[in-house]
């Protein structure tokens, strides 16, 4: 801002706090004719509050079109009907005192892995954002757990499966039933992820780090070979990465490991500086996003995601369902969760205490 050519720059910083009145007690003697005239000091205020007045408005235009921004993007989000056939009188109560807390089911599925039924989502997750906004849990729940199905309208269901037959028997609305039955966690929202959508978003942010646990090669084309320590992963290879889960001893606990931490990298990554500084970067991250998920129709996406720019990603917990071990159902390879130690874990999120629950070691 320029100052007005007719303005005094000799007026004393001490005469502006005093409202710009050059008074003083009764006993002064009144102010040479050389001090400036009053009226050029008030013209000078007049200035600077109206030059005030704009940069606020201007402010807050920023603000209104940041907002008008992020719902643009927003409505390119998929929406579904998640609570379809979700019937109230069977769902979890949420206690009074965490209204403010916020229940996700995230479920995510690859229908270009080749180990992977399209109709099935092998990613299902529970993340509990604290009241306070100040953490975050999310509890990877293995595809192979072997659970109750509540019974779809459908007529499929009603019987003990894998969780993830859910999904295939019944959409969404059956997962959100069944994860809800299993935890007594009460689901505020719903977001499904596209993993293969995945990789835009894992591009848009100029690739992320991750760090490897052992040398090993890709069990699919065009066969990757991954080295033990950090390393730069684009998407493409964040992909294939996540998938691998065949050449590791704990199998499909390694693949849930290998998802937590590209999650982990990706959130580091999008709450950076030198992505929410960068204006380009940061319309290509929101971009890609928005083409990667879908979300039940009241869930605002960015608006929630606005509330946690400040939450550091070391206040991201990730845990893995509590299990009993493997076993057979039949010619099925299952997952059986250990209920009595998951209760525990479910009753402290579902009372927002998690923060301070130490997650035991499967």
């Amino acid at each position: 801002m320029s100052i007005p050519s007719d303005a005094d720059p000799s007026i004393d910083p001490q005469e502006i706090a005093h409202g710009g009145d050059n008074v003083e007690d009764s006993d002064s003697q009144v102010a040479p004719p050389s001090a400036a005239p009053a009226p050029k000091r008030r013209r000078w205020l007049r200035v600077t509050l109206w030059s005030l007045v704009t940069l606020a408005l201007v402010a807050a235009g920023s603000v209104v079109g940041l907002r008008l921004y992020l719902k643009s993007v927003e409505n390119k989000v998929t929406r579904v009907d998640a609570f379809a056939e979700v019937v109230e009188s069977e769902r979890p109560a949420k206690p009074v005192q965490t209204t403010k807390a916020v229940n996700l089911l995230i479920l995510g599925s690859d229908s270009r892995d080749p180990d992977t039924d399209g109709s099935r989502t092998d990613t299902i997750m529970l993340a509990h954002v604290a009241a306070d906004r100040s953490s975050a849990q999310i509890v990877s729940i293995p595809r192979d757990t072997w659970l109750d199905i509540p019974r779809a309208k459908n007529g499929h269901g009603g019987v003990k499966a894998k969780i993830n037959a859910a999904f295939a028997w019944g959409g969404i609305p059956l997962m959100v039933r069944t994860v809800e039955a299993y935890s007594k966690v009460r689901i505020d929202h719903v977001v499904v992820i596209d993993f293969a959508g995945f990789a835009q978003v894992v591009d848009a942010l100029g690739g992320i780090e991750v760090d490897v646990e052992k040398n090993f090669t890709s069990i699919h084309p065009p066969y990757r070979k991954f080295k033990a320590g950090p390393q730069h992963l684009d998407g493409a290879e964040a992909l294939d990465y996540s998938r691998q889960r065949k050449q590791f001893a704990n199998g499909d606990f390694s693949r849930i490991k290998h998802q937590q931490q590209v999650i982990r990298a990706v959130l580091a990554k999008a709450t950076s500086a030198g992505i929410l500084t960068d204006p380009v970067k940061l319309n290509n991250f929101l971009k890609a996003t928005a083409g990667a998920i879908s979300a039940d129709k009241g869930f605002d996406l960015f608006g929630t995601a606005m509330e946690l720019r400040g939450m550091n990603t070391s206040r991201i917990r990730f845990i893995t369902n509590p299990t009993s071990g493997g076993g057979w159902e039949g010619t099925q390879s299952v997952v059986y969760a250990n209920k009595a130690v998951a209760a525990s874990l479910f009753e402290a999120i579902n009372n927002d205490t998690a923060a301070t629950w130490q997650a035991p070691k499967s």
